[in-house]
């Protein structure tokens, strides 16, 4: 006590002398330039977020200065490539990073994050704009972070191509096996000339997507949910519908170049590459026409299911301020936070009519059924678990997966082997820490 009134009187005397020398217009009444009352209230924080979303946070923090003029926050980035790498040796070296955005699951094993329930619970925050995403997130049933975004999938198509075809648009209510056969009627040529009914890229995503639409998971211990979308994949190869996975790997095919190109008639990808092509518009690279309808289900699912996966803000365990800290993540996730990235055509992770009009916009701006990606059914893409996405979907069904592509091994064995590593490789060292995949 007697050090912190030292400190005080220190400190006191300090702001007297500098406000002698301030300027003329400044008055003894000023508290907020002179209070050392106001001076010790401020507290600073430091943010780390991904590269493309930097901006709008910067923006939004605008607006959340004006209610929390006290809370300063620096934002800062890591080149997407060595974000998360870089991002966890920081934390873990003890760089003085108050709260930090990304996929959750990437930082559960590190024991960084700071659970949240209590902050939620004493903030009285309204978890119902997050729909089962809220609860998708929960580790162990403990809040790890919240999601200020997400990202879903979503059947692109060449408006243009099947206007000269003469073939119907994609259908909003469409099966796997009516994609398969629209893709055959949409493809024609040869060679460099060629042009594809269908790019799925080489990601495991494209293909075992089709079993999470079921409701199954790929830590699953029965996975045969899984292996109609790997056959299913294989055949639009044979079909000579869509570019080969090897060919895809060794032209170094890209999504958004390839269906820029103008010779893809549909392409399976998530919710950024309407922010792509925008931007491929805006700057005139592409003239055709474009829009958006449901990626395909399986026989007996739902229109408009798709996968989801969030993009999540965290506090650091580790920050001395993380009453602050929560205060900023509380308003970035939150409606006023959501408002913000919804006006630059992020999907948002937390959702209600405000920032679904928000999102769809007055109609101006491409795609016009942009109102799909807010009427969708969700499955988490994977379970948000240590080791998930690191081990199981970076690596095994990416491995196992590429076996059977190329001719290596059979479906079947590819999806025994997945199951068997699955077992091996995640499930023994992180089964005490998930209470899903017990089916």
């Amino acid at each position: 006590m007697k050090k912190s009134l030292k400190l005080a009187v220190t400190g006191s005397l300090l702001l007297g002398l500098l406000a002698g020398c301030g300027s003329a217009g400044q008055t003894a009444g000023d508290k907020s330039a002179a209070s050392p009352d106001a001076k010790a209230a401020q507290v600073s924080l430091k943010a780390t977020v991904l590269q493309d979303d930097l901006e709008t946070f910067k923006t939004a923090y605008e607006e959340f200065s004006k209610e929390n003029p006290t809370i300063q926050v620096q934002f800062e980035t890591i080149p997407q490539a060595q974000y998360y790498e870089k991002l966890r040796m920081q934390l873990s070296s003890g760089d003085n990073i108050d709260l930090f955005g990304g996929n959750m699951d990437v930082f559960l094993d590190t024991g960084i994050l700071e659970p949240l329930d209590d902050y939620v619970k004493k903030a009285n925050v309204d978890v119902s704009g997050y729909g089962p995403l809220y609860d998708a997130l929960k580790v162990n049933d403990k809040v790890f972070g919240l999601p200020y975004r997400k990202s879903n999938w979503m059947l692109f198509y060449n408006k243009t191509l099947f206007d000269q075809a003469g073939v119907a648009y994609p259908k909003a209510d469409m099966t796997w096996d009516e994609f398969r056969e629209l893709a055959k009627k949409m493809t024609k040529g040869e060679g460099a000339n060629k042009t594809y009914g269908a790019f799925l890229h080489p990601w495991a995503q494209t293909w075992y997507m089709q079993g999470v639409q079921t409701g199954a998971s790929i830590i699953d211990k029965d996975l045969s949910a899984f292996k109609k979308g790997l056959q299913f994949r294989l055949d639009m190869e044979k079909d000579g519908s869509m570019m080969g996975w090897a060919e895809q790997i060794t032209t170094n095919a890209h999504y958004n170049a390839a269906f820029q190109k103008g010779n893809m008639a549909m392409n399976l990808i998530g919710d950024w590459h309407v922010a792509q092509l925008r931007q491929a518009e805006a700057e005139k690279k592409i003239s055709f026409d474009w829009d958006v309808v449901p990626v395909p289900h399986p026989e007996g699912v739902a229109a408009n299911t798709s996968l989801a996966t969030p993009v999540s803000l965290m506090v650091n365990k580790n920050s001395k301020h993380k009453e602050e800290a929560f205060k900023v993540l509380q308003f970035m996730t939150g409606v006023k936070g959501a408002k913000q990235f919804a006006a630059k055509g992020f999907l948002t992770g937390y959702i209600n009519d405000e920032i679904r009009k928000t999102y769809i916009g007055d109609g101006s701006l491409k795609p016009k059924n942009i109102h799909y990606f807010v009427e969708q059914k969700e499955y988490p893409e994977y379970p948000l678990l240590p080791g998930v996405k690191n081990i199981l979907v970076n690596s095994v069904y990416k491995q196992e997966g590429e076996m059977a592509l190329t001719g290596a091994q059979t479906v079947d064995q590819a999806i025994q082997k997945i199951g068997q590593r699955v077992a091996s490789e995640w499930a023994d060292k992180y089964a005490k820490d998930y209470k899903a995949g017990k089916k």
